[in-house]
């Protein structure tokens, strides 16, 4: 860790990581973010003065915060650097080794709101079209596009797919942030896609390490999450990440109900989805100033 955690915080925080690794099914990426946000946060409480877990209190995190900000963190940064005090001190009040939550409360710097890249539909449509080679290098990619686009998958979701849990091809149970399940619906672009990639393709790639991954890479082993964001660039120049934002805003443009898009997102609150009403707003506004003869 960047900072050094002082003593009389530093089992409980290797513990509390261990834990989240373990217990909480995070990502390895997400823990050990962990790490050093709050080796950061323990390394300046010590510093002003703080020699066990319960001398923190709320106006030493508003300290923190404060430094951080002088320091010229951006505002997501240091929210969450908050988040993670905030939740390792939430876990500790549950197991008693404090009173209270010194972080619960804190404010932190309000992030500007970023929307969410989109890829035009028909931008989309387009390049997809293209993809209409019969290799088993182009059916991957191109079954692999459907979904992302036509399922609103995570990439790391959609790289944990084997061939079992595609047999029913209307439906993909889907195994989120957190093992939270959902259920995802498929389209028949994706289906036919899918179709085509597991009667042409995969098992013209497929090696012995590849056992039941549904995506195969070029040298027979199962294709990760890092090879399906090498797909997306080089056949679309985009990011993954960017189909799935495109697969919610096309559907709120097309009337959908923002709680339906909520559940097939995966996001636990609704304000998640929420975003995504700013970026149809856009597009009324732009219809409007179109297509009405006093606007």
């Amino acid at each position: 860790m960047p900072h050094a955690i002082p003593g009389w915080a530093r089992a409980q925080v290797e513990a509390y990581l261990d834990r989240l690794a373990l217990e909480r099914s995070l990502s390895p990426n997400t823990v050990s973010s962990y790490g050093p946000d709050l080796g950061s946060f323990f390394a300046f409480a010590a510093e002003a003065g703080a020699d066990n877990l319960e001398s923190v209190d709320r106006r030493l995190v508003r300290k923190y915060v404060a430094d951080l900000s002088s320091q010229g963190f951006a505002s997501r940064s240091i929210a969450r650097k908050v988040s993670a005090v905030r939740a390792f001190y939430a876990d500790a009040l549950r197991r008693s080794l404090v009173s209270t939550n010194p972080a619960e409360g804190v404010t932190v710097p309000r992030a500007p709101q970023s929307l969410p890249r989109v890829v035009p539909a028909a931008t989309l449509m387009a390049a997809l079209d293209q993809l209409d080679a019969g290799d088993p290098v182009t059916l991957r990619d191109r079954a692999i596009l459907e979904l992302l686009y036509g399922c609103g998958l995570r990439v790391g979701e959609l790289a944990a797919l084997t061939r079992r849990r595609v047999a029913d091809r209307s439906f993909i149970r889907i195994e989120g942030k957190g093992g939270k399940q959902r259920d995802v619906p498929v389209g028949e672009p994706a289906r036919r896609a899918l179709d085509r990639y597991l009667a042409d393709g995969r098992d013209h790639l497929a090696g012995p390490t590849a056992a039941d991954a549904l995506w195969v890479g070029v040298r027979g082993a199962a294709l990760d999450a890092r090879g399906i964001r090498r797909v997306v660039t080089a056949r679309l120049g985009t990011f993954p990440h960017a189909l799935r934002h495109s697969f919610a805003t096309h559907l709120l443009e097309g009337g959908a109900d923002l709680r339906a898009v909520q559940e097939l997102l995966g996001h636990n609150e609704l304000a998640t989805t929420q975003i995504y009403t700013a970026v149809t707003k856009d597009h009324l506004k732009a219809t409007y100033e179109r297509s009405h003869p006093r606007a």
